[in-house]
């Protein structure tokens, strides 16, 4: 956190800004921009204790889907997307999947990112049926170049996450994974190459 007695800029709007005051924001975001593990896993611990109607809380859901992606021999990209599938639950209530994607998406290739954006209308296939949705809305995606790999994830990982007597690792196991993946952007405006 900052205080008050960090430089800041001067200006009242961009417009009037300086190179010396732009370079002041740069230094913050340098740090700042390298303690967004940290905050991604604090944020994770507000999943604990929300269940929702699941017969286990939102945290080990995640816990449960990177554990078997691990387990299952997936790279860390791919066990730490597993992880943050659902970190979105507790703002996006309409559009979760949008928000661990967005947060992802600098880090993770775009096959990740597309499992990521597009799992709760492939999750929907095992249970949309049951509240009067389509559970087919899956099929719009049909022949793209990761349908097979999304279905896949959903399959084998996601909807198999809810079993109250899995021994997931803890979160602690997977902080260095988030910290390695997260260290480096691949993808950003704020990257150059």
């Amino acid at each position: 956190m900052n205080d008050m007695s960090d430089p800041r800029a001067g200006f009242t709007n961009m417009t009037e800004g300086k190179s010396e005051d732009y370079q002041i924001i740069v230094d913050h975001f340098k740090t700042y921009s390298k303690q967004l593990p940290g905050r991604i896993l604090d944020h994770m611990q507000l999943l604990k204790g929300d269940f929702g109607g699941f017969p286990i809380d939102r945290l080990e859901h995640s816990l449960q889907t990177a554990t078997r992606a691990h387990k299952d021999g997936q790279d860390e990209e791919y066990v730490v997307a597993a992880l943050l599938h659902d970190i979105g639950d507790t703002l996006g209530t309409f559009n979760h999947a949008d928000i661990g994607a967005a947060i992802l998406k600098p880090f993770v290739s775009s096959k990740l990112h597309w499992i990521l954006e597009t799992h709760g209308v492939f999750q929907g296939y095992y249970f949309f049926h049951h509240i009067g949705l389509d559970r087919d809305m899956r099929e719009k995606y049909r022949g793209h170049e990761f349908f097979e790999d999304c279905a896949h994830f959903c399959e084998a990982y996601d909807q198999a996450a809810f079993d109250k007597n899995y021994v997931s690792a803890p979160l602690e196991f997977f902080e260095p994974m988030v910290r390695r993946v997260m260290a480096s952007p691949k993808q950003s405006i704020y990257v150059t190459e």
